[in-house]
């Protein structure tokens, strides 16, 4: 048998398995959202040099998915400049949540979502951070 014709049977074996391969992957969905940050920082003199409370780096907070049961981590996302998020996911359920600082002054609800192949869920999350978050977990 030719070295040309080994080659070419190589290549249709390869290519009909990555063809198989590919038809039998389950189409994505996805999730977008948009996270709000909500500081409960005391309030600081006029006159001390402290940063405003409003500057927001989302890279600060980024958001985990879990498993329906919270039993895995699934991914981590972090939200661009403006606060969005989104993220290609395989059909199922989820939780998205942020991941929690070591400090503990943060508060956010754990969002529920159900992705479902081929469709795009919104989800938007909010966090409370600051000395005061423990007292309030904001409602969405």
């Amino acid at each position: 048998m030719s070295t040309s014709l080994k080659y070419l049977i190589a290549a249709s074996i390869f290519f009909l398995l990555v063809g198989s391969a590919l038809i039998n992957a389950a189409p994505q969905g996805f999730l977008e959202g948009r996270l709000k940050i909500i500081s409960r920082r005391p309030v600081a003199l006029a006159d001390e040099n402290t940063a405003p409370t409003t500057a927001r780096n989302y890279a600060d907070y980024p958001l985990i998915i879990l498993t329906g049961d919270e039993t895995k981590q699934i991914a981590r996302i972090t939200a661009d400049k403006d606060g969005n998020y989104r993220v290609a996911l395989p059909p199922g359920d989820y939780i998205l949540d942020v991941q929690r600082h070591e400090s503990g002054n943060l508060r956010a609800k754990p969002q529920p979502f159900t992705i479902v192949a081929g469709q795009t869920v919104h989800v938007d999350m909010t966090i409370v951070s600051g000395s005061n978050a423990e007292a309030s977990t904001p409602q969405e």
